[in-house]
């Protein structure tokens, strides 16, 4: 088989898959629609919340049973998070627990995707990140030895096979290791792979090996086919947040959370080979047509649409010894006039269409400084048009906590709506919330419907951890979810939840 051929078998698997989702990406034109509309709303002031799904209400999990077996009994009975009515999920792969490939559930479970499982058709194949960020040898993600990237690196992935006819998890081990910081990452193209991104640039001056990479973590690594990772050099070393693969051409758009106080950037990756990015390719970041250095981070106006150009990075490896700058691959698209954002976080491909989130962009302020003197917002949500000749547009900006608070991870739903992971790691606002009494900087899922309403679907009244790594499984029946945790036993987990998902926009 041709590369050409083997390109077009994938997009074929792919738009097939795509469709079970209740008329896959058909729905996010709908979407895309909806949240244009919602400027002409935000100019005029309506009101930005909807219903969703209708009032909240504490949920304990489905699968006591298990829960109290895995060892958390109690965790069994406690209503670890607050649904609207008619919902209900089960909790599995808990912080602490066991793998079933013997090793100790790592901690920090972040971005995360759901596959069709290679073989069989009633199981959902997982693939989650470990945000691991202990100390050099003291990593939480096991494994053999001779399979890690770096011998100090404590950081992966784990894959796990959700049987969704029987509601329960089949087994659950680790699939990449050695890495470090594995924040966010994306579907790779043809759903073959999940692309896993490294949230650091720390080098060898405290570790064994460069990082800062993109490392591809294939679908078909089974329980005890741990191979030793390549890094995706040509794909830019930097804060990694998240990649967005375009399913029909194969480039690769990438999110870059440099922290605060400093720049952030929006790239794209032209691969020679779609479907072997170790061949290489050209990394660019994204810049506004007629504004040079544009800072997007805030005084933008929802609806706009702003023309793009690239700029090609000279260097995407600054692999230099005991380089940890997080901002040289960046610095060399500003210079050229690349735009600016603060922290990006999140992105999805749907249809022609990536979306992607700054966790603190916005002109309402949530009292948060940065050392540059920029004072950080809510949240906005972006969407980049590929098919457009290239134009990006914001969609979505938080007018306040109470709607959108620090948006994360993302997905787009099979009704043509988002869903925002918060992450609300403190600050200047301390928020509360009636469902999670006794918790300071509480988490949510948002939801975002066609109609460009938010409104809360879930709440995490265990801890004050994020929520991350949401995705549909692709009959579009499960929605899972990821509790990061704070490194202790039992409190982190990934959730499964099931409900009248027709009732309502998601």
């Amino acid at each position: 088989m041709t590369t050409r051929d083997a390109y077009r078998s994938s997009r074929r698997t792919f738009l097939g898959r795509s469709a079970l989702v209740t008329g896959g990406a058909a729905l996010s034109l709908t979407a895309l629609g909806g949240l244009t509309a919602r400027s002409v709303r935000a100019a005029s002031g309506r009101n930005l919340q909807g219903l969703g799904y209708g009032p909240l209400a504490p949920v304990p999990p489905s699968n006591a049973d298990d829960i109290a077996a895995a060892g958390f009994p109690d965790l069994a009975d406690f209503p670890i998070v607050a649904l609207p009515h008619g919902f209900h999920y089960r909790a599995f792969s808990i912080i602490g627990g066991t793998l079933g490939d013997g090793n100790s559930v790592p901690v920090n479970h972040d971005g995360m995707a759901a596959f069709a499982h290679p073989t069989d058709r009633h199981v959902v194949r997982l693939i989650r990140n470990q945000e691991d960020r202990g100390a050099p040898g003291l990593g939480s993600v096991g494994g053999p030895a001779a399979a890690r990237y770096d011998a100090l690196g404590g950081g992966g992935n784990v894959t796990l096979d959700y049987d969704e006819r029987r509601h329960r998890l089949v087994q659950d081990y680790i699939s990449l290791n050695g890495t470090i910081v594995n924040c966010a990452g994306g579907i790779g193209f043809g759903r073959r792979a999940w692309l896993t991104c490294e949230e650091t640039t720390e080098g060898p001056s405290r570790w064994a090996e460069p990082h800062g990479y993109v490392f591809e973590v294939p679908l078909s690594v089974e329980l005890g086919g741990l191979q030793k990772p390549q890094a995706l050099k040509a794909m830019g070393r930097f804060a990694h947040e998240a990649v967005a693969v375009d399913q029909d051409t194969g480039v690769v758009y990438l999110t870059e959370d440099a922290g605060s106080g400093v720049g952030s950037g929006f790239y794209r990756f032209l691969p020679h080979d779609p479907l072997n990015l170790l061949m290489g390719g050209r990394l660019q970041m994204l810049g506004i047509a007629d504004r040079v250095q544009a800072d997007l981070r805030e005084g933008q106006t929802v609806g706009d649409r702003l023309r793009v150009r690239w700029f090609d990075i000279a260097d995407p490896d600054p692999a230099s010894p005991g380089n940890s700058s997080s901002t040289r691959t960046f610095n060399q698209g500003f210079v050229q006039g690349g735009a600016k954002f603060n922290r990006l976080e999140g992105c999805w491909f749907e249809d022609g269409k990536i979306f992607f989130v700054s966790t603190s962009g916005g002109d309402v302020k949530n009292g948060d400084v940065n050392a540059d003197g920029f004072r950080e917002g809510y949240g906005q949500v972006w969407l980049f048009d590929a098919r457009r000749d290239g134009d990006v547009t914001l969609v979505f900006e938080s007018p306040g906590g109470h709607v959108l608070d620090s948006p994360d991870n993302l997905t787009i739903t099979p009704r043509g709506g988002l869903i925002l992971c918060e992450d609300d790691a403190g600050g200047g606002d301390g928020d509360t919330h009636p469902l999670a009494p006794g918790i300071t900087d509480v988490n949510r899922l948002i939801g975002i419907s066609p109609a460009g309403e938010a409104f809360e679907f879930l709440v995490n009244r265990l801890n004050d951890g994020e929520l991350a790594g949401a995705c549909f499984s692709p009959s579009g029946r499960t929605l899972f979810v990821n509790l990061f945790g704070d490194g202790s036993a039992g409190s982190g987990m990934t959730l499964a939840i099931t409900g009248p998902w027709s009732a309502g926009p998601l």
